[in-house]
């Protein structure tokens, strides 16, 4: 019997140290989770129990469990790296074959997939609409797009201006001080902003301001220099520029704006460039590019314009046009969002990565790579974006280090050792113990 009890001891000290030497020598393993061998002890029994006075049968492994804990998330610098900080396994599929890992080194394929180190299975996620909405529920595979992204005529033009109350007031009554935008006495301040065509060629948004009484500036708009039919502005007549009134309170505040021919505010304080015709201007002559200008217009908020006694002066304007971009490079967040940023300084986002979640993490079955499959023991994994519920969140640049404490380790192999040595021992000392009663008979 004591042969047996020590050949059991034998055996789970060389398992214990198997796993303790598997454990070590994935230290350095991205996402590794260590093992931890567990053991039970053997009775013998009878339908009618052990009794009291039984003594046991050895030892036997009853299980290997990995400790699915927290391992140490550290910059790489590659965006593509990526860790999770806190719970939840990346989603891989190789033909629709499901794998889940916390080993976050991605790369991408000649198709621009996400794939893993071996390029064999793809990272699994959400994909964008036509809009950039991501559209949740579906698992696919994820593909950084590095196409162009398409210019967008501009719609709205915003900024918070102040128009300095101690400006003195240009009589355009008086020969010589009709607008002339080539004529910096007949205008106060010039602001300028770039706006864009449906083919997304810059233009060049000009307002001039005019004090022209107590109270009371027109705004000149141009576009490139020119009127919003394309023609050249004059002093007088048909193509002189239009101009809208603006008219303050005694705190300075703006009460209305009002363009002609209309005799009413403009809704809102805003400004309509309705017509203007985008093209360019060779040797003085307007030419059409055969592209076109936002079809409902150009709204220019007015709103934030104040006069007060301070430096006329503008914010930075904002507005909502652009031109072609081209993808210069890529960032996700810890939703773990994809956004593709664009020359044009836009960027939109290109996806979502998908976190599964298990209820009985140790059940799930390794099958190496640093991957694990769905059992029945695990249950059937839940699928959503990082940060929602208690799936932890995407750290782009990162990689998670394996959990291994090598100290512990170090030391859980000297126990080991010495528990091989021990059982060892005993079965010593039971081959003594039998050789005495061989040599009494």
């Amino acid at each position: 019997m004591s042969f047996n009890i020590g050949l059991s001891g034998l055996y789970a000290a060389n398992k214990q140290l198997d796993v303790t030497g598997n454990n070590i020598a994935n230290v350095a393993t991205t996402g590794f989770k260590s093992s931890r061998a567990e053991f039970a002890d053997v009775y013998s029994a009878t339908k009618l129990g052990t009794g009291s006075k039984t003594i046991g049968n050895g030892v036997r492994l009853a299980n290997v469990s990995q400790q699915f804990g927290q391992g140490d998330v550290n910059n790489t610098g590659n965006v593509l790296d990526m860790g999770i900080q806190g719970s939840g396994f990346f989603v891989l599929s190789d033909n629709g074959s499901l794998t889940y890992t916390r080993a976050g080194t991605f790369k991408t394929d000649k198709d621009g997939y996400i794939t893993n180190t071996d390029g064999t299975a793809r990272l699994q996620g959400y994909a964008v609409d036509a809009n950039g909405k991501i559209v949740n529920g579906v698992l696919t595979d994820l593909r950084i797009d590095t196409s162009n992204l398409s210019p967008k005529s501009t719609s709205s033009v915003s900024s918070t201006i102040n128009l300095n109350s101690t400006e003195k007031v240009i009589d355009q009554s008086v020969t010589g001080f009709a607008f002339d935008p080539t004529k910096v006495e007949t205008y106060t301040k010039q602001f300028s902003t770039p706006i864009y065509d449906s083919q997304g060629n810059e233009h060049k948004l000009d307002q001039y301001m005019v004090k022209t009484g107590a109270n009371t500036w027109k705004t000149y708009t141009l576009v490139d220099g020119r009127n919003l039919d394309g023609s050249a502005p004059t002093t007088t007549g048909t193509t002189a520029p239009v101009a809208s009134t603006m008219s303050f309170d005694s705190a300075g505040k703006l009460v209305s704006v009002i363009t002609p021919p209309a005799t009413t505010p403009n809704p809102g304080n805003n400004l309509t460039l309705a017509g203007w015709v985008p093209g360019t201007v060779t040797n003085g002559t307007w030419k059409a590019n055969g592209a076109s200008a936002n079809a409902s217009g150009v709204t220019i908020s007015m709103t934030s314009t104040t006069q007060f006694n301070a430096d006329t002066a503008r914010s930075l304007p904002v507005q909502d046009g652009y031109a072609t971009g081209q993808i210069t490079n890529l960032t996700i967040d810890g939703t773990g969002t994809l956004f593709a940023n664009f020359s044009n300084s836009q960027n939109k986002a290109i996806g979502q990565i998908s976190l599964a979640s298990f209820t009985n993490e140790q059940g799930l079955q390794p099958v190496g790579g640093t991957s694990w499959r769905e059992t029945y023991a695990s249950g059937v994994p839940g699928y959503d974006a990082p940060e929602t519920g208690t799936l932890g969140s995407i750290v782009s640049n990162s990689l998670e280090e394996s959990n291994v404490n090598l100290t512990n380790e170090l030391v859980d192999l000297i126990k080991a050792q010495s528990n091989y040595q021990a059982n060892a021992k005993t079965i010593s000392t039971q081959s003594t113990i039998m050789q005495t009663i061989i040599q009494m008979t």
